[in-house]
């Protein structure tokens, strides 16, 4: 049976062409570590790190220097190192309603040590209430973060808004992209953001484990690192480096996923962001069209701004018995449940019982979309009769 993969929101498949092919050529024709030796095969390795550092840094229009762009082993790091690194207790932070508990978790710890918490509020269809921003704003705020793109509803966050207010209030502006980066474009620059933070195995199609955080001058200069250890450099002190990015890359890189990431960067400058994001835009205006008149709720309702991330509550079914159905009867991949975001389920209406959710990428095609709705149709009429 065909397999449809409709799972682009939780990792990237098939991944870019060349990234399995320089992941093996690392790890069979060079191997050597960076930072730690001079010999030929370890300058390469590193020139490839710093060209995947420079690549990322154009791809979000990021004016800082590539030493500022920080690898991580994913997202997840990179907003602990963000939410750790520059907040204690009294102090003051607000994010959006629609989290992920990459955000939230992080953010219950910090809680329990003093850090005060404000949600920007959002309605059931996912719209931010970006009037309210203003009056969150405390004399303690020391930081304001928001998802790009909701991982449940796909809608993306009013950020232009947001982002002139904190400029004028000079407060400094996180990012987390995991839905967004590959997927519609970003602008640093622009933005007046002080930290970006993108995995590599989501839209930017590389492998898992690699990540990155991109830092501005200032935000990194108040950021605590996570982690210290071996760099590489300065090993005649027990004190961590305060030059970056080793003030933040402690230990061994994952240099595979790095010389992957790097292999996914040249494929998308090649084929745009702007291109994918005009393609996955027109899968998920098609699919959302074809379930007109169906027994279900779209999560995110059908607002324009969104990324190709669709959840579906089947109302009348079980969520987990349709996903089940969609893999089995018709080999669709979808992702059911909670999808480690109960404050957005909670904000969309739709915790406890989550929902099913089909998320599009670069490789999806029209036909996988009709045969997915044609699917859903035959499964809502089996449960009419």
């Amino acid at each position: 049976m065909r397999q449809i993969y409709l799972d682009n929101a939780a990792t990237s498949f098939p991944k870019a062409p060349g990234v399995a092919e320089a992941m093996l050529h690392y790890i069979r024709d060079i191997g050597a570590n960076i930072n730690r030796s001079t010999y030929a095969q370890a300058m390469n390795a590193a020139s490839i790190v710093l060209d995947a550092r420079r690549r990322l840094a154009s791809l979000v229009h990021f004016p800082g220097p590539a030493t500022h762009v920080i690898f991580t082993p994913g997202a997840t790091y990179g907003l602990n190192l963000i939410l750790k690194g520059s907040l204690k207790s009294g102090e003051h932070i607000i994010v959006s309603s629609l989290e992920h508990n990459a955000v939230m978790r992080p953010l219950a710890e910090l809680r329990a040590q003093g850090v005060a918490v404000s949600c920007i509020p959002a309605d059931a269809e996912g719209r931010t209430d970006v009037q309210v921003f203003a009056g969150l704003i405390q004399p303690a705020t020391r930081l304001v973060l928001v998802s790009h793109a909701s991982n449940v509803s796909g809608n993306v966050f009013p950020l232009e808004e947001i982002a002139e207010i904190c400029h004028q209030r000079n407060l400094p502006l996180a990012l987390d992209a995991s839905q967004s980066a590959g997927h519609i474009p970003i602008d640093f620059a622009g933005w007046n953001l002080s930290a970006l933070c993108v995995p590599g195995h989501k839209g930017l199609l590389g492998p898992q484990g690699i990540g990155a955080v991109l830092l501005s001058e200032g935000f990194a200069n108040r950021l605590r690192p996570l982690v210290t250890g071996g760099t590489g450099s300065a090993s005649d002190s027990e004190v961590q480096p305060e030059w970056l990015p080793d003030r933040f890359e402690a230990g061994t890189q994952n240099v595979p996923g790095i010389f992957g990431l790097q292999a996914a960067l040249v494929y998308l400058e090649q084929r745009g962001v702007r291109s994918i994001a005009a393609h996955e835009a027109l899968l998920t205006e098609s699919f959302l069209a074809g379930l007109q008149g169906l027994p279900l709720r779209v999560l995110g309702g059908e607002a324009m701004e969104r990324v190709g991330v669709v959840s579906l509550n089947f109302s009348a079914m079980d969520n987990a018995s349709v996903a089940f159905q969609l893999e089995e009867r018709y080999g669709i991949l979808t992702r059911c449940g909670l999808h480690c975001a109960p404050a957005a389920h909670r904000t969309l209406g739709s915790f406890p019982a989550g929902s099913v959710r089909f998320s599009f990428g670069y490789a999806n095609t029209r036909e996988e979309v009709e045969l997915t709705l044609q699917a859903i149709r035959e499964i809502c009429k089996q449960r009419e009769l």
